[in-house]
């Protein structure tokens, strides 16, 4: 055993070497722009300068949206953490890598076990790199922390949590412990990971604050809410009171006219349908839920902005804030994410700092895809050809500035989103197809796609379905759909649509 733990530290002492090697310092300007890179976990598009919950408040969120240029109409490139973040630091497509699940890791794959993300990127440029909390999905393997950052904070994540769940009802699919939401008893927010996240970030920031000639730095901070188990302290639900919260609109019927193979993209999940909420009177407590996490989450983002105003660095800092995907509330029948509708891709994007418009909002069709190429534009950092997103340079000049491509979202081979100004386009694996104005629908109420007078609009669309989806990653698995012998398999288990939960 000894022999074989000395040779894993001789392999990671090994790249490090080798990645010190690989990137030396190119750029070490010290007039270069600061990156502060901040995520949420399952946050779709309930913050205040989006209007997507009529009562969410996220006044850090808001200021920082205010001070910069909001992208009203921005997804997420997979509805599932793992391909979302690992898209957003690869700057590659999930049909492109072939992780569509919750793992594989991305230098397990072959597509991607060399690819230089994004603060590799940076690092190579002259930067200095530091993470905290959530911006990789998962825990952090030995070969991630030896090269994807130079510094590292708290991993954060899913803490803390009672002894027992607060839901005790059994929940209709998978009775998952992170399915559980309601007030964490204690008073103060210092207990909860997401506070311990902040603090490390602005601990970087005041001691970066004291630095006379430092080299620019990328801080990326992850924040795990409004991810399940949707805990936080009574203060925050106190924002939300229980008899005044607003439900999501979800009209019975709504699926009446959506194809049956969307049912397999959310097969057999931890998240329960809203039948269930409905059932055990839940509904209203799980809403209440998310928007208290959502404020919570908002209150820790505005510490970190706190702390570059406080350290005169937010002159000359770049800040990027974004969420992985969306999250559904009850809408189509369902909670949580892997669909590909509105709820699910629909992302916040914002950027604020040097050279950005302030103050302006651009409903141009955006990809997280895109950040990569964006902030080495922004920092003049020469192109990276590898990437497949397109900078939004254009429209943080100009909110009005057109666009070369819609949003692409994908999740699982074959099953693909088209989310132009106007209209969203799914086509699934099966060849069924979902079409929706949102000019005359932002519900996504009506599915047009099976009227003869909207052919033209479909094909127009379809032009941007991926020509090829890369086959399953090996070592798959976790909200994997594929089809074997003519059957189609959820998470190994053929699906019976006879056993179908709604």
């Amino acid at each position: 055993m000894k022999s074989m733990k000395f040779y894993l530290k001789l392999v990671v002492a090994g790249v490090v070497i080798c990645s010190n090697v690989a990137f030396s310092q190119t750029n070490n300007s010290t007039n270069s722009p600061n990156i502060v890179f901040i995520a949420s976990d399952d946050l779709n598009d309930w913050i205040g300068v989006l209007n997507g919950h009529p009562q969410v408040k996220t006044p850090n969120i808001d200021r920082l949206a205010n001070r910069g240029t909001l992208f009203t109409n921005a997804h997420a490139q997979a509805p599932l953490c793992n391909p979302s973040r690992v898209s957003i630091l690869t700057g590659l497509r999930p049909t492109t890598t072939g992780i569509y699940g919750l793992a594989p890791r991305h230098r397990d794959v072959e597509r991607t076990k060399d690819v230089v993300t994004l603060p590799q990127y940076f690092a190579k440029n002259g930067y200095k790199t530091f993470s905290t909390g959530k911006i990789f999905h998962g825990g952090i393997t030995p070969l991630e922390r030896a090269t994807e950052f130079q510094n590292w904070g708290p991993d954060g994540g899913h803490n803390p949590r009672p002894s027992t769940k607060i839901i005790q009802a059994p929940l209709d699919m998978v009775n998952n412990p992170l399915i559980d939401w309601g007030v964490y008893p204690v008073e103060h927010d210092s207990i909860m990971d997401d506070y311990k996240v902040a603090s490390w970030a602005v601990a970087q920031l005041n001691e970066i604050g004291k630095e006379e000639r430092a080299n620019p730095f990328f801080l990326a901070v992850g924040f795990n809410k409004p991810h399940v188990p949707f805990y936080t302290t009574q203060k925050w639900f106190d924002l939300y009171p229980t008899d005044e919260v607003i439900l999501p609109l979800a009209p019975f019927g709504d699926r009446a006219d959506v194809p049956d193979f969307a049912w397999n993209l959310h097969w057999y999940l931890p998240e329960p349908r809203l039948s269930w909420l409905i059932a055990n009177q839940e509904w209203d407590n799980k809403v209440r839920a998310y928007l208290a996490t959502i404020s919570f989450m908002d209150a820790q983002v505005g510490r970190v902005l706190d702390a570059l105003d406080a350290n005169g660095l937010t002159d000359n800092t770049i800040v990027v804030f974004w969420s992985d995907h969306g999250y559904h509330l009850g809408e189509k029948d369902i909670t949580g994410k892997n669909t590909l509708w509105e709820e699910s891709t629909h992302v916040p994007l914002i950027f604020a700092g040097p050279g950005i418009s302030q103050g302006t909002q651009s409903s141009r069709p955006a990809e997280l895809l895109d950040i990569y190429p964006t902030l080495l534009d922004l920092t003049s950092l020469s192109k990276n050809e590898a990437v497949e997103g397109i900078s939004l340079m254009p429209q943080l000049e100009d909110a009005e500035a057109p666009r070369a491509r819609p949003a692409i979202t994908s999740h699982n081979p074959g099953n693909n989103s088209i989310r132009s100004e106007r209209w969203r386009y799914i086509k699934y694996a099966d060849g069924s197809e979902e079409l929706y104005d949102h000019y005359r629908d932002a519900e996504e109420w009506s599915n047009l796609a099976n009227l003869v007078e909207y052919s033209d609009v479909k094909a127009e669309l379809a032009n941007w379905l991926p020509t090829e989806s890369a086959p399953h990653a090996e070592g798959s698995k976790h909200r994997i759909l594929y089809q074997k012998d003519g059957v189609w398999f959820w998470e190994d288990e053929p699906i019976v649509f006879d056993k179908l939960i709604k």
